[in-house]
């Protein structure tokens, strides 16, 4: 049970809630508040300071994910019809790769120092992960020649955001060490919802099946290629999907800090022979409603005194 992060203030969060570590830190944020593009010192900064206050627990670095709503303002971008499905995560770092190398450098440096993991967002096929993996080799190469120090066991994983990494997930898993299901996103894309957009927030679904299999498939392909799955979207987060994602057989959630405490006190009182059992009914239910009823039914009954006392 891990935390989300992406300042250096969030970090003390872990001691706070007794999180196992940092799941998702998000490395964009500090290219948004700052205005220039920080520098790989700056960088290398900000990671060391996350993992001097982190001490042994793991911090998983999300390399840059900016486009769409998230912008750099003294980064000039084109405007675009669609900027959900365009110019953005992997897709920016691959076409500016002076940027995403500078980054690659200050996370390995920093790796040196703490329990590190790294993983690209809005991972879409093979090419894009063996061209990042690629840039990855060529800094330790460079780093290496200069007698810089770092983690040469470094873990290495992708988000799986999109339904096509979902469908290739077993190509995907025999080049990386995890993968994280970013939920957000799979929701979006898979129901073609805009999440932002008020007027349809009602198609926006976790609990539709197509989103249930997805996951199931995200979670076997790994567990047979021996690697592990975490979710730090906010399905994550929300304490009815918990049995949901444990019956699937995730191994990890990285969840909003102030909800760890309550959502351990759940876990704590769920029997995973009832999560299975759930998971197996939702992944034959044609109805979403009808899943989300049975998944908040059975955390009322394990932790009545926090999810609600009057729940049935």
């Amino acid at each position: 049970l891990m935390i989300n992060a992406g300042l250096l203030v969030d970090v003390p969060h872990i001691a706070e809630t007794g999180a196992a570590g940092i799941g998702l830190f998000r490395t964009e944020l500090q290219f948004m508040i700052a205005t220039a593009m920080p520098r790989i010192s700056e960088q290398l900064s900000l990671y060391r300071a996350v993992l001097d206050a982190a001490g042994d627990k793991p911090v998983t670095f999300r390399t840059l994910d900016i486009g769409g709503d998230k912008v750099l303002p003294y980064m000039r971008q084109e405007e675009e019809e669609n900027p959900a499905l365009g110019w953005r995560a992997i897709r920016f770092c691959l076409q500016e790769s002076a940027i995403f190398r500078a980054q690659l450098r200050a996370i390995l440096r920093a790796s040196a120092e703490g329990n590190v993991k790294l993983m690209y967002p809005m991972i879409s096929g093979l090419e894009e992960l063996t061209q990042s993996n690629e840039l990855v080799e060529q800094c330790k190469a460079e780093l290496r020649a200069a007698g810089v120090s770092f983690d040469e066991n470094l873990e290495i994983g992708a988000m799986i955001e999109i339904p096509s990494a979902v469908m290739i997930a077993d190509s995907l898993a025999k080049r990386v060490k995890f993968f994280s299901l970013g939920t957000n996103d799979l929701i979006q894309y898979t129901l073609a919802v805009d999440r932002l957009n008020e007027k349809i927030a009602y198609l926006y679904d976790p609990t539709h099946p197509a989103v249930l299999r997805l996951i199931k498939l995200t979670v076997e392909a790994a567990h047979r290629a021996g690697i592990w799955t975490g979710v730090c979207g906010e399905m994550a987060s929300d304490p009815a999907m918990i049995p949901l994602l444990l019956g699937l057989g995730v191994d990890e959630l990285s969840i909003t800090p102030a909800l760890v405490p309550p959502i351990k006190y759940i876990i704590r009182r769920l029997q995973l022979s009832e999560c299975q059992e759930l998971a197996a009914f939702a992944l034959e239910c044609e109805s979403s409603a009808e899943i989300l009823t049975r998944a908040q039914a059975l955390v009322a009954r394990a932790a009545p005194d926090w999810f609600g006392a009057g729940a049935k």
